[in-house]
């Protein structure tokens, strides 16, 4: 199972069965505008913050589902969005 976080923030942007699925919701959000729902930082000081997106594999066969992988893939502010 993948999950797409920002940590900062300590959202969750969804739970994906594949990789590539993940993969296809953060290139939405790589399209969507930086000031705009969901890119825009939930924080008071959003206009000079942004987004770190990370993407996060879990071992969904086990009952505890212990994380496999964590990395930042995206980044999204004023400055666009980059694909790390």
């Amino acid at each position: 199972m993948f999950v797409i976080e920002d940590e900062l923030h300590a959202e969750e942007f969804g739970r994906y069965e594949s990789r590539d699925e993940a993969m296809d919701a953060l290139r939405v959000l790589a399209a969507s505008p930086w000031d705009r729902e969901p890119n825009m930082a939930p924080c008071s000081g959003w206009a000079r913050c942004g987004r770190d997106y990370e993407l996060v594999e879990y071992d969904a066969s086990s009952v505890t589902q212990q994380e496999l992988s964590r990395r930042t893939v995206l980044t999204v502010s004023a400055q666009g969005a980059r694909w790390l």
